[in-house]
């Protein structure tokens, strides 16, 4: 089941921390590396926190998409402005819940949910060797449309892929 958060109070932020556990341990392992490996992790969820309340919840438009499935927090995207649509990152599932098709699904809800509000162009950044993300991108009807990515900082990368799709 899709929802949708267009401010912190509407996530469960702790639930929201099971999906990114992964990436929140790379982060504090590479930002606060002589720190204990779960103050890592803490540190790691309160610059997540303060990063949603300070900044992506302050961009108008902008919008949290979460998959739900037996109540849980199974796999999460952010949406906001990007372009002329929107940029779609921070794709994520649980890792006891991959492979079992909640992140297309999760984007095939969020495609469905814009086409009711009348389209968008939605983009997204991609690891070239990531290829369970490219080949779920594919499924949902993203195509590449450029070997690197300029990202939202206004950085270029040239280890992703810059996706579309156009509801």
């Amino acid at each position: 089941m899709l929802h949708l958060a267009r401010n912190l109070t509407q996530l469960r932020f702790g639930s929201l921390m099971e999906i990114y556990e992964e990436a929140n341990r790379e982060h504090g392992q590479m930002l606060w590396p002589d720190e204990p490996e779960m103050r890592q992790i803490q540190l790691s969820e309160q610059d997540f926190y303060r990063y949603l309340n300070e900044g992506f919840f302050r961009t108008p438009g902008a919008v949290y998409a979460v998959w739900e499935a037996g109540g849980q927090y199974v796999s999460a995207l952010r949406l906001e402005p990007y372009r002329d649509g929107l940029l779609m990152e921070a794709l994520e599932t649980t890792p006891e819940q991959r492979r079992r098709g909640y992140a297309a699904a999760l984007i095939q809800a969020v495609q469905e949910e814009l086409k009711r509000q009348g389209g968008a162009k939605v983009y997204s950044h991609v690891d070239k060797r990531n290829a369970p993300s490219l080949k779920t991108h594919a499924k949902c009807g993203f195509r590449p449309i450029a070997d690197y990515a300029v990202c939202v900082d206004g950085s270029v990368s040239r280890k992703l892929y810059t996706m579309c799709w156009d509801a």
